[in-house]
């Protein structure tokens, strides 16, 4: 198994022309433990180093002048003799961002950066790479055994307790790796891809999206956050971060809900795929309301005031699976655009919500019109604030007072 001690003791390689970010860099991760940082200015000597040193992960930048990124990766690919290659691009342009995982990195961070996102993506990187490296070493090991047994039947009794216990270890390790490649999607679409045969090929024949007609998206964002968390640690900052989602996502478990993804600061979920579900307006505002309710409580126990800004619309989207070597579920439609305005143009600690999902809520809650606003890219949009419940039921009041893990 990976420990921790494996990780923080990885080697890396930080590549970026401008001195100002390999520094930045450099110094995030010394203090978040990692011994073996080392970093490098000049495009041309990476590969040299790589064949001398082997990283375990190299940050590389995409726009460098005399040689880019992908040059770079072209060259790195005629050092891998395993066919995997350690990169994690850092890109100042979205358009890039695709081109570079065709390319064979392994995922991006954007510039400008979100320290938080680095540190999250560079250890994920690492786990699945130092996995990868002691799979690739238990199948030598393996190899090496078949073929000892093939030339002799002695051996093979006197391996047969080695070999059972050895291929246990494998089975583990293998579930380990495939829980690390599928726990960002729901379970339904990771089954579905589990059945494919060309799961682990280089690119997939045809992609896996689903129209749904019947959705509610959800966007919140926590209130100036950057600006709240300027003076904390790294770690300060993943942790706080860490323990609201976390209970985010037990909110999400329990209403019924699937978590897309967190960007930053910012989280999103959904209701009515990939399962369809005839309430999903209603468990999408419950969960609101829980969300407010439960950063209250973090705020309670902790001495802060930090506010969300949430935002709901329902309707049509398109929801699939990305990528051929790191998969991301994700949401695309007006539906999911109109949602996202929600929340950038609404409220501190206030859950606005379209037309759209208001007609599909009903009784169980209470509403204030705000009336209409002009969201950005999409018009006139006629809103309202979700403000609370008329009633809580027995089960919701016996889950408010467990609370969630975030208390």
């Amino acid at each position: 198994m990976i420990s921790s001690s494996d990780i923080l003791n990885a080697r890396i390689l930080v590549v970026d022309d401008l001195e100002v970010n390999v520094t930045l860099l450099e110094s995030l991760l010394r203090g978040s433990g990692y011994a073996a940082v080392t970093s490098t200015t000049d495009p041309h000597a990476v590969c040299a180093l790589h064949s001398k040193n082997r990283y375990d992960l190299i940050l590389l930048d995409l726009h460098m002048p005399g040689m880019d990124g992908f040059q770079v990766m072209e060259g790195l690919k005629a050092i891998e003799t395993d066919g995997y290659l350690p990169v994690l691009v850092v890109t100042a342009q979205p358009d890039y961002k695709l081109r570079a995982l065709q390319a064979g990195a392994r995922d991006f961070v954007s510039k400008p950066f979100d320290l938080a996102e680095v540190l999250m993506r560079v250890r994920n990187m690492l786990e699945v790479r130092l996995l990868h490296k002691e799979s690739l070493n238990y199948s030598k090991v393996l190899e090496q055994t078949v073929r000892e047994v093939e030339t002799s039947r002695e051996l093979i009794l006197r391996q047969r307790d080695e070999l059972r216990d050895l291929y246990d270890k494998i089975v583990v390790e293998q579930k380990v790796s495939e829980r690390l490649l599928l726990n960002v999607l729901p379970q339904p679409i990771a089954e579905r891809l589990k059945a494919r045969p060309d799961l682990m090929a280089d690119s997939f024949p045809e992609v896996i999206a689903d129209s749904f007609l019947e959705v509610s998206v959800l966007f919140a964002d926590i209130v100036e956050f950057t600006r709240f968390s300027a003076g904390m640690s790294a770690e300060q900052l993943v942790a706080m971060l860490n323990e609201i989602f976390t209970g985010f996502d037990d909110i999400a478990d329990h209403r019924g809900l699937e978590k897309i993804k967190t960007i930053g600061d910012a989280y999103m979920a959904a209701a009515g795929l990939p399962v369809p579900a005839a309430d999903h307006a209603v468990r999408t505002a419950h969960m609101a309301l829980d969300m407010i309710d439960a950063l209250a409580r973090f705020n309670a126990r902790n001495g802060y005031s930090l506010q969300l800004r949430i935002g709901i619309n329902s309707g049509a989207v398109v929801a699939g699976v990305i990528g051929a070597r790191k998969f991301i579920y994700d949401l695309w439609g007006d539906a999911v655009n109109t949602a996202s305005r929600m929340e950038s143009h609404g409220v501190a600690g206030r859950v606005q919500v379209t037309q759209a999902t208001r007609c599909r809520l009903g009784d169980p809650f209470l509403f204030e019109e705000r009336g209409i606003i002009e969201a950005k890219g999409i018009g006139e949009l006629h809103t309202w604030f979700l403000s609370g419940r008329r009633s809580v039921s027995p089960n919701d009041r016996r889950a408010l007072q467990r609370g969630s893990r975030m208390e």
